[in-house]
Parts: C-alpha cells; structure tokens; sequence
C-alpha cells in the first residue's frame, strides 16, 4: 500500500511540474491597450487583430439568449473545435467593446462559459485566431429588455 502511494504521488509531482512550462498568457491589456478604450467593436477589433476582411465563419458556436430579461448578467457559451491561439469577445452596447481576450493553450478545448453585462440590445461579436493564422468570427444580436450597466 505505501509503494502505491509513494507512485502516485510522484506521479502527480512530475504532472503538477510540467504543466506550468506549457502555460502561457499574454496581457493583451498592456500589449494593445487602445483596443480597450474603444467605443465600437469594429476599432477593438481591428486594434486586436488588425482586418479581419474575410474572416472565416461557422467554425464557431456561441450559445446566448435572444432576449436577455436582465442585462446584468448574460449567459454566454462559446465553443469550437479549430485549434485557436486567442479567442475575444465584443459587443456595442457598452461604453467600451471589449470584453474579453482568452489565450488559449496547445491543444486546449474552446468550450467556455461565462456572463457578460449589456446595458442595451447589441451584436456580440466572437473573434478567433487560429494557430494556422486564419480569423475566424461569430456575431449574434441579444436583445436586452432591462439594461445592466445602470442604463
């Protein structure tokens, strides 16, 4: 019994030491600041990425309610199964776009739920990078009946 333990413990020793060599973020607040400061999703994005003049859609899934009861507090589920490097999220309906900018790691999985606040109804816009170079995107209009951002 103790041998086992002693395996499974230096087994998960050498897993826990390896993963933080293959995770990596970037501060994409510090390295594209301006895109952050935008009022309009099309300026955060092109600040972001630069043009996404045909961009590829389809490739990704998002799942958020067509009428939102509360602004405060929108469900969103976005998923795919392109192997991206950063996945962004935009909407117009805020003071600033920007949402959220996600690394993702070698070979992890898109699937990402999270809730966001939209002050009026608006298009949320997803914006991927994709390892191979490519941008792919997603737009989807939420309409919002009470505004979350104190409007």
């Amino acid at each position: 019994m103790q041998r086992r333990k002693f395996l499974s413990l230096g087994v998960a020793a050498v897993a826990a030491s390896m993963v933080p060599a293959s995770l990596s973020a970037v501060d994409f607040r510090s390295t594209t600041p301006k895109a952050w400061e935008e009022e309009k999703s099309v300026d955060a994005i092109e600040d972001l990425f630069g043009s996404i003049d045909g961009a590829i859609e389809g490739k990704i899934k998002m799942k958020a309610p067509k009428l939102a009861e509360n602004g405060g507090s929108i469900p969103i589920n976005i998923k795919s199964k392109v192997d991206f490097e950063s996945v962004a999220i935009f909407q117009d309906a805020n003071p600033r776009s920007a949402v959220a900018v996600f690394t993702v790691p070698v070979g992890g999985i898109v699937n990402y739920d999270l809730r966001i606040k939209m002050r009026k109804t608006s298009d949320i816009t997803i914006v991927a990078k994709g390892r191979d170079g490519k941008i792919y995107k997603h737009v989807q209009n939420v309409e919002v009946s009470i505004g979350g951002c104190g409007a």
